[in-house]
């Protein structure tokens, strides 16, 4: 999608500070960290959100999973880290393009909100 942020930081028209890459997925600090490590895991395919998973992209969304314990293990995060999605305005979603948020560095709170 021409005007989405996550497919221009993918095309390279926006910079990001890469942590993990691969044919599929592509990885990033946060610009405004919530914790001590905020990574956003994106496809490089566009989706809106996670309801729009089906098997033609389930591949997708199943190669930003499979990345997580091993950007998790890189950021240091063995005691412990938190993966997101929000999906939709009213589920906090900012950004539509399906996105991991990947939280650590610190003792988070058990409270979801």
């Amino acid at each position: 999608m021409s005007d989405c942020l996550f497919c221009k930081i993918i095309a390279g028209e926006i910079p990001s500070t890469k942590v993990y890459e691969d044919d599929t997925v592509l990885a990033f600090r946060d610009i405004a960290p919530q914790a001590p490590t905020h990574i956003l895991i994106i496809p490089k395919k566009h989706l809106d959100s996670l309801d729009d998973t089906c098997a033609e992209n389930l591949t997708d969304v199943a190669s930003c999973l499979a990345a997580v314990p091993q950007i998790a293990a890189a950021e240091g995060l063995a005691k412990g880290y938190r993966i997101i999605t929000n999906i939709g305005d009213e589920g906090g979603q900012v950004v539509h393009h399906l996105h991991f948020h990947l939280v650590g560095g610190r003792q988070l709170s058990n409270k979801l909100d």
